[in-house]
């Protein structure tokens, strides 16, 4: 079962079009493309969070480090 040739694929869109008339076929490939758009940056999102959960924790070290030297300088000047 190979590609579909020139006659099937015109039977096809003949199809499309009475089902949903001409004025529906570029809403619906609209959807489909935004669909598919939305699809692509939810598997990006899933990809950024293991990259930014180390930012996250670095951004983390440094406010505890911070912090701690706040605490030592309080604890010198007491």
């Amino acid at each position: 079962m190979g590609m579909p040739s020139g006659w099937e694929l015109l039977l096809v869109v003949g199809v499309v079009v009475l089902l949903f008339g001409g004025k529906k076929i570029p809403e619906l490939a609209k959807g489909l493309g935004k669909g598919i758009k939305d699809f692509k940056k939810a598997v990006n999102e899933d990809d950024e969070p293991q990259q930014s959960s180390a930012k996250e924790i670095e951004d983390k070290n440094e406010q505890t480090a911070s912090a701690q030297q706040s605490a030592s300088k309080e604890a010198d000047k007491a």
